[in-house]
């Protein structure tokens, strides 16, 4: 790497902000789950909005690339440095800058975690409704990047229906405030626009969350199934019945057994799937809501229902389904997380052959997912080192999104585009969309310096990476 240029980030940043080590910055080169890795040629930890915008103008005028980056915890390749250059990591932007409960609002800096949004604000009885599995580690910012869901996102909605106001920086360094205070701004939606941006548009360094009252009441259910169509269809029958749960989730066999192996939770080996159902609510009617949930599994053939008592047993439950992908990896050397959405309906037919496909390939499949709301993540294991392994993965990732596609649904519920779904992006869209995507995209970031090359399926680093993988798997 250039000297200078450490040197001249060093004088915004601070040297020890500065990481040039390939072995640091080998900790950069992918995200959470994703196959692809790309190394970046330096890594800068900013602590504030205006050293984000020096190290902009400095990429600016020497036309390097930039990425933003959060917690890593991504999972669709949406941080990776695909053509080297400036990777920022906000991990040093964590302050939480005001908070006003009077208004259920909160300020915060970019590298913030999730949870901690709501461990300032629980003991005023409010709490930030947006929580990733990955809630525990992942960012604010990452999280408006993404516009990231989690398991209650079912009754309270994804990032973008929580944030309020950005800071932003544009790729030549300007900062710009977008969004306000209110409920119902005026106006374009250039908050709705940035949310789920994956980056490309503007660096957000500061958010302003809506917070939410903690619900009265709340009951947390674990239905077990002999069948993975009779949980399937639990799902769709309990919305069918205007019941919205605050939570809605479905772990089939392979996961359960992962689960159970690493934290002997005791759950049951020979189910097909079970259902984390969470309902919430006022306390004098949630007794009437449950016992209907527990009819329409009854209904269902659902072997049994289990009640979390405690809040104890609410949590281990919890736990056990926020960890269930990390508990996977005791059965693959590596995986992947897919994130397709689907209409609810469609569960049944769409996970026999997502499986169908996976065997196909050759490969296992756990599915772990936010079922009330249709949003799939079929997880793909396999080991990283074997190509040909890595190409099937490919292969089959691709089949199971078109599958998504080709019963109504989408590519992605949370986890976004990045470089693992580009290739697909056309599947979706027409060339219009696509075109008119990207003359928005060319207002803010019209060189492309910013989070370069994700999202589009005529970018090179799509192309090459997806060829690359397929051209190995055959030993050409």
């Amino acid at each position: 790497m250039n000297e200078t240029l450490a040197q001249d980030l060093a004088r915004i940043v601070g040297q020890d902000a500065v990481l040039t080590d390939p072995v640091a910055l080998a900790t950069y080169d992918c995200d959470a789950y994703t196959i692809e890795k790309a190394l970046p040629t330096v890594v800068v930890l900013p602590q504030t909005t205006e050293q984000v915008s020096e190290l902009c103008q400095y990429a600016s005028r020497h036309t390097l690339p930039i990425v933003p980056r959060g917690a890593g915890t991504g999972l669709s390749g949406g941080a990776l440095a695909v053509n080297g250059g400036i990777v920022v990591c906000t991990s040093r932007m964590n302050r939480i800058l005001w908070v006003d409960t009077r208004n259920r609002r909160l300020r915060a800096q970019a590298g913030v975690v999730n949870y901690q949004l709501t461990k300032a604000v629980q003991k005023e009885n409010l709490h930030f409704a947006p929580d990733p599995s990955s809630q525990g580690a992942c960012t604010i910012g990452g999280n408006v990047a993404e516009n990231s869901g989690g398991p209650h996102t079912l009754k309270y909605g994804v990032t973008v229906n929580h944030i309020t106001a950005l800071q932003i920086v544009l790729p030549d360094g300007e900062v710009v405030e977008i969004g306000g205070d209110e409920d119902e701004p005026f106006g374009y939606d250039f908050v709705g626009l940035l949310v789920g941006s994956e980056g490309t548009l503007a660096f957000v360094t500061e958010a302003t969350a809506r917070l939410t009252p903690l619900p009265q009441a709340s009951a947390t259910l674990l239905a077990v199934f002999e069948s993975l169509r009779d949980a399937s269809q639990t799902v769709s029958d309990i919305i069918a019945e205007g019941i919205i749960p605050a939570a809605l989730e479905l772990m089939d066999a392979l996961t359960l057994q992962a689960v159970e192996s690493a934290f002997r939770y005791g759950f049951p080996l020979d189910a097909e799937a079970v259902l984390l159902i969470e309902l919430d609510g006022l306390e004098a009617e949630l007794p009437a809501e449950t016992e209907q949930v527990l009819a329409i599994c009854g209904r269902n053939r659902a072997r049994e229902v289990r009640r979390a008592n405690t809040a104890r047993e609410r949590a281990q439950l919890w736990s056990a389904r926020k960890k269930a992908i990390g508990a996977l990896g005791r059965l693959a050397p590596s995986c992947v997380t897919q994130d397709g959405a689907i209409p609810r309906s469609k569960l049944p037919e769409v996970l026999a052959e997502a499986f169908q496909i996976a065997r196909q390939h050759g490969l296992q499949l756990a599915n772990v997912f936010h079922a009330g709301d249709g949003n799939l993540h079929p997880v793909l294991l396999f080991d990283d080192s074997d190509p040909d392994q890595v190409a099937r993965v490919v292969s089959a990732g691709d089949a199971i999104l078109e599958l998504c596609l080709r019963y109504g649904g989408s590519l992605t519920g949370e986890h976004g585009i990045g470089v693992e779904k580009c290739a697909v992006m056309h599947q979706m869209f027409s060339t219009a969309d696509l075109d008119t995507m990207k003359r928005v995209k060319a207002v803010f970031n019209p060189d492309d310096r910013l989070n370069p090359e994700k999202i589009f399926p005529d970018t090179r680093y799509c192309y090459e990476s997806k060829r690359r993988l397929r051209m190995g798997a055959v030993g050409l």
